[in-house]
């Protein structure tokens, strides 16, 4: 290893047994450590009996400011980490703006991988494709529009979903999903991954809800949403049926199309043009 270097460093997510070896050399000649807390970072160093080094707050509220601070010390020579308190640096975590900004400063930046939630959680859950594809949204908006715009773009997705959700938020998500999406979607709440007690549990949407209800909710949870049964194909005067039914109880014709084309997983065009002007 060369000074001179941004080491984007992956850390464990729950088990401290899956820091790379690779993972420990890069934090042990590093001059410097950008982590999201200081005190935990600190607790991961000692656990690693790497001695202790000058740690730096990197977290959403600093990272924009911390970013040039920490591409002069890179540029001037210093071996310089970044690192979360749990997974991969810019993954749900603070770290693309660095990145980017090092990239177009010419920053030598060599990533370290290591532990991902979404990707463990995706194959645990049994939900991918022969392909293994899966989508990654991390943590929905928690309200407003921008929540309701990407929970139906769900609906008719094609591939598996992986979604972050805090303990005291995740019934009120899965609750969401299962309006949107269908009580009969298949999903899995994940939670403790890879640590002792580790829980993957799969069922419908339905039967999710009725597990958190009955299971106070505990560690952050990883979902994964089954991706959508292809459409059945429908008839346009049953799609006109639908849309005249909702218009005639109060809905504008932009929401009655989008309702209908979400029900049904048609182009929401389609169904506009069945609609009488």
């Amino acid at each position: 290893m060369s000074a001179g270097v941004l080491y984007v460093v992956g850390t464990p997510i729950g088990n401290l047994g899956d820091m790379s070896p690779r993972a420990v050399a890069a934090l042990t000649e590093s001059r410097l450590i950008a982590c999201e807390d200081t005190r935990r970072t600190g607790k991961l160093l000692q656990h690693l009996e790497i001695p202790r080094r000058q740690l730096l707050r990197f977290d959403e509220h600093t990272e924009v400011d911390a970013a040039d601070n920490l591409i002069r010390e890179v540029a001037a020579g210093s071996v310089v980490s970044v690192v979360s308190d749990a997974g991969m640096p810019s993954l749900s975590d603070p770290g693309s703006v660095l990145i980017g900004k090092a990239n177009d400063a010419g920053i030598r930046v060599e990533i370290i991988p290591g532990p991902f939630a979404a990707a463990h959680a995706a194959v645990a859950s049994g939900l991918l494709d022969s392909a293994g594809r899966f989508r990654f949204d991390g943590f929905l908006p928690r309200k407003g529009k921008e929540r309701e715009d990407r929970i139906n773009d769900l609906v008719l997705r094609d591939v598996a979903t992986v979604l972050y959700e805090a303990p005291h938020r995740v019934a009120a998500t899965v609750s969401d999903l299962a309006e949107v999406c269908g009580a009969a979607r298949q999903v899995a709440l994940c939670r403790e991954l890879t640590k002792m007690y580790e829980q993957v549990w799969r069922g419908t949407m339905a039967e999710a809800v009725a597990q958190l209800e009955h299971t106070p909710p505990r560690g952050e949870y990883v979902l994964v949403v089954a991706r959508a049964d292809p459409p059945a194909e429908v008839a346009d005067d049953v799609l006109l049926t639908e849309l005249e039914s909702e218009i005639a109880a109060g809905a504008t014709h932009k929401d009655a199309a989008t309702s209908v084309s979400l029900r049904h997983g048609v182009a929401r065009n389609r169904v506009k043009k069945l609609i009488s002007y």
